[in-house]
């Protein structure tokens, strides 16, 4: 299974910063056969399309073309980056009148013409966005995937890899719940190759410090807002952690990511997407993981799952 990967076709909807940092990030890694960029600027995704097809005499071959949706069909997995990118100020729940409109029409495309795919949202407020996916193209909830906190556990692992001058890989820790401003960080699993923090900081003549710590989740939680202010939006990071999604569908790696997907009774939590640890492989979400929580980290995990509820009722109205 993991000796080799299966070339696939992938679609991209949306060619803005984030749809071509991971067409980028997909061809240089050379998983798949065919990439289809599809946006509703048609001159965008062509010219996308010209500049990566200009870099294949120094990738793996595959074939990239700008098209429409019918050109989805076949596809084993489609990436969807398309619409409005949150302002400077701007909460990633702001988005969502925004952007709900734009998803559902885009969604129902794609699964009139690919029907047996699986959808990654990438779009904000995503946890939200890919509930709106998962209800509007009636399919299995294993196969409609949000790439949920895998920026924001990335983002947590290299803080805590800076702080305790350990390679960003070796830590081991997660950020659940919402891909916004309820997550909340998973400090009874934390570690660093096994050991915990609170063992591990005397090894590097640190004293543990739970409000360090606290400083630390804060930098991660508000990231976004800070690259948005400098840069105007960020793109690079969630190229690579669509990327790694992707990667372990076609490969079926079976790798344990913290994307978003249905609950189903997890901690008490019903019919609303967020994130916890997932096993994603070829067949989507191949198992949703209920690792051991604290009981003041089961209660923030379930007061992110009310305020997206909350919030997505204030759609409805």
């Amino acid at each position: 299974m993991f000796e080799h990967q299966v070339s696939q076709k992938v679609g991209i909807v949306g060619t803005g910063m984030v749809g071509s940092s991971f067409a980028y990030a997909l061809m240089q890694r050379g998983i798949a056969a065919e990439m289809v960029l599809i946006d509703h600027i048609t001159e965008r995704a062509v010219g996308e399309t010209m500049d990566l097809n200009h870099g294949l005499s120094f990738a793996k071959p595959m074939k990239i073309i700008a098209g429409g949706y019918e050109d989805l069909a076949g596809a084993k997995v489609v990436v969807v980056t398309a619409g409005a990118a949150q302002s400077p100020g701007e909460s990633r729940l702001d988005l969502l009148a925004r952007n709900a409109e734009i998803f559902r029409s885009v969604i129902i495309e794609i699964v009139k013409y690919n029907p047996n795919g699986i959808i990654l949202a990438a779009t904000n407020p995503v946890d939200i966005l890919t509930y709106i996916a998962l209800k509007e193209s009636n399919l299995p909830p294993a196969k409609v995937i949000g790439s949920g906190t895998i920026l924001d556990t990335s983002r947590f692992r290299f803080l805590l890899g800076q702080y305790y001058g350990v390679d960003t890989r070796s830590v081991h820790a997660y950020i659940l719940g919402e891909h916004g401003d309820s997550e909340i960080p998973i400090w009874s699993l934390a570690n660093i190759g096994g050991v915990r923090l609170q063992e591990f900081a005397p090894l590097q003549n640190k004293t543990y410090s739970q409000e360090e710590m606290n400083r630390i989740f804060a930098s991660v939680r508000d990231a976004a807002y800070e690259i948005i202010k400098r840069k105007g939006s960020t793109y690079y990071a969630i190229g690579l952690g669509l990327l790694s999604i992707v990667e372990a569908i076609l490969g079926n790696y079976r790798s344990v990511l913290s994307v978003s997907s249905l609950m189903t009774g997890q901690y008490g939590i019903n019919d609303i997407c967020l994130s916890l640890p997932c096993v994603v492989g070829e067949n989507g979400i191949e198992e949703i993981l209920t690792v051991t929580m604290n009981a003041e980290e089961q209660e923030g995990l379930r007061a992110s799952a009310e305020k997206l509820k909350t919030t997505l009722r204030t759609l409805h109205q």
